[in-house]
């Protein structure tokens, strides 16, 4: 580790090498696993499917966050930013961009799922690819918004990654913020919500639970819920009272999303489970089913 640069101002060398080493444990670690989704929906014709485009967007935003981590991660190793403020704003749009494309292709994800449950509808090619590029061009309208003066990116407390700057807390943040939280996390998750509940409803009536109708809004609250917690009392209170060691910690925890992501829509699929076996093995699916389930 290059040791040349000094410590970040409230952390320890071994503060400093467990998070950059975290980072770079779930950047390896989700980039694999979405990049096996990727492959295989390249790959299998089976997976090929309007409900796993949807998927498939989930893993490509989760890949940008991996490569997001990989970029932090080699910082913290360095002790600090070595791609200068342009960098820094450069870095802020592209973590932005891909979180929230990734939340909004998981409530894609969800509204299928529930017209196919609970409907019968399947989807269609055009309604699938508009829904995917809707969900990345929503994305990156927020995502552009600090670059353009609405909310701002600045540096996380450990200086070698960048984000939206809480620390403030002024007006400009604040109304940013509220909007922000507003479309790309509550109403993802009232649709998310409802629609895992109408399916669960579903499910009573004939019995036969086909997988964990309360996992997508878990894994949406716990994992993205520390970081908006976070952001939203900065918007009341000064947060820089917090130690930087601790702010730390939700950033860590977003960043383990494309890990559990893979595992809820890819390898929690029973079809692109089957597809994903089918790629690494040459053993082909007994019976690709279409539909989009899950465990």
């Amino acid at each position: 580790m290059v040791t040349a640069h000094p410590l970040p101002e409230g952390f320890t060398e071994i503060e400093v090498f467990a998070i950059g080493t975290a980072l770079l444990v779930e950047a390896l670690l989700g980039f694999c696993l979405n990049g096996l989704t990727i492959i295989s929906f390249r790959k299998i014709k089976e997976l090929r499917t309007p409900s796993n485009l949807l998927v498939l967007s989930v893993a490509l935003a989760d890949c940008g966050i991996c490569i997001n981590a990989f970029i932090a991660a080699f910082s913290s190793f360095l002790r600090y930013w070595p791609y200068g403020s342009d960098g820094c704003q450069i870095h802020g749009f592209h973590g932005f961009l891909t979180a929230l494309a990734s939340i909004s292709s998981s409530a894609a994800v969800a509204w299928d799922r529930y017209h196919h449950y609970c409907t019968r509808s399947r989807l269609q090619w055009s309604t699938a690819a508009s829904m995917m590029v809707f969900a990345w061009l929503f994305a990156a309208f927020w995502a552009v918004m600090p670059l353009l003066g609405w909310g701002e990116y600045d540096y996380e407390p450990l200086r070698t990654c960048c984000t939206l700057d809480y620390s403030k807390g002024d007006r400009n943040y604040v109304t940013f913020l509220f909007a922000l939280a507003t479309f790309n996390f509550m109403i993802p998750g009232f649709i998310i919500m409802t629609a895992y509940q109408s399916i669960h409803q579903k499910f009573r009536k004939t019995g036969h639970f086909k997988f964990n109708t309360g996992l997508p809004l878990k894994t949406l609250v716990i994992c993205w819920g520390p970081y908006c917690l976070l952001c939203s009392y900065a918007a009341v209170e000064n947060v820089m009272f917090i130690p930087p060691k601790y702010r730390m910690i939700p950033a860590l925890i977003a960043k383990t999303v494309p890990t559990v992501d893979a595992f809820v829509y890819a390898l929690g699929n029973e079809n692109y489970r089957g597809g994903i076996w089918q790629f690494l093995t040459g053993q082909k699916i007994e019976k690709a089913e279409v539909d989009n389930k899950s465990k």
